[in-house]
């Protein structure tokens, strides 16, 4: 992939797909290809091919998803099924039929089961249950990951999966009802904040674990991945660390500047008790993150106020 080759970015206006665009563009790529959803509908499938005929993009990141939290994943599980499906499929086959010369789809650690030993290795996949929250989610991205290996084996595409850890980050989601956890707790400390309140409320009982990578080292991995990595087998991207949900409220309260107490809503689901990726294969071809989660954290809250602005 060389500075002028031509890069579709499906999804480029979401937390993943804004960031690889960021990075595309610091690192020297000029021949960006990019739709909103409003001129282009990936779940079209006349619509999809219609847009490779027409582009002939020569690299694709497949960012493009369906996503959201536990009360998302949990409330309408045949839109999440559905869309994801739909999107992957269509991408993924077009770009095979138009000549793409390599495709990365990005999927999702959630596609791991429930309960398997940590830090997760990429030979767990379907080694046992999923987590029923987001197991619908979750099913969709292995169809993915596996139309991906199954189109290089039989017509030898050069198309690789990644799977990512909980990412956050500039451009994320920050819908209490529709939001991811970070998102969610920040904007929940910043209106907490604002309104003087003596403490925040949070789900579950702040004991699980769980591992978060900025968004922007996620596009680099990605960019990276698609230089260097060549295997059928999925490949995780994360930081190989993880915090309670307890540390990560705490830490996000100290960026945001509240200094309330928190108060847990026990009735409320917890998902899976600890999520860590192994990234030792990712270590071992040369690629390690680089944001630490507190400076994250900070550049996230910067982006945040100004969404609220």
């Amino acid at each position: 992939m060389k500075e002028y080759s031509k890069i579709y970015i499906a999804g480029h206006r979401g937390l993943v797909g804004s960031a690889l665009v960021r990075r595309l563009t610091k690192q020297g790529f000029t021949n960006l290809i990019t739709r909103p959803k409003s001129e282009l509908d990936l779940t079209n499938q006349h619509n999809v091919i219609d847009f490779f005929q027409k582009e002939r993009p020569e690299y694709v990141f497949l960012a493009a998803a369906k996503v959201g939290g536990i009360h998302a994943n949990n409330t309408y599980p045949a839109d999440f099924l559905y869309s994801n499906l739909a999107i992957q499929t269509n991408v993924i086959d077009t770009a095979y039929k138009f000549g793409v010369k390599k495709l990365v789809f990005l999927g999702s650690s959630c596609i791991y089961p429930k309960l398997v030993p940590q830090p997760i290795r990429e030979d767990s996949l379907l080694t046992s249950s999923l987590e029923p929250t987001n197991e619908a989610y979750a099913i969709a991205k292995i169809a993915g990951l596996k139309m991906c290996a199954a189109y290089r084996k039989q017509f030898d595409f050069d198309a690789i999966s990644l799977m990512p850890t909980n990412l956050y980050g500039p451009g994320d989601n920050y819908d209490l009802e529709n939001s991811h956890v970070v998102p969610a707790l920040m904007r929940k400390a910043h209106a907490a904040k604002t309104t003087r309140a003596e403490f925040v409320q949070a789900w579950g009982t702040g004991t699980i674990l769980r591992e978060f990578m900025f968004v922007d080292d996620l596009a680099d991995a990605a960019i990276f991945s698609m230089l260097y990595y060549d295997e059928a087998a999925p490949l995780n991207i994360g930081t190989g660390k993880d915090l309670t949900i307890h540390e990560l409220i705490t830490l996000i309260n100290k960026v945001v500047g509240y200094k309330g107490t928190l108060q847990w809503d026990t009735t409320k689901p917890d998902g899976t008790p600890r999520k860590v990726l192994d990234v030792s294969r990712l270590h071992s071809l040369g690629w390690k993150h680089k944001v630490m989660l507190e400076e994250g954290l900070k550049l996230t809250y910067q982006d945040f106020l100004q969404s609220v602005e």
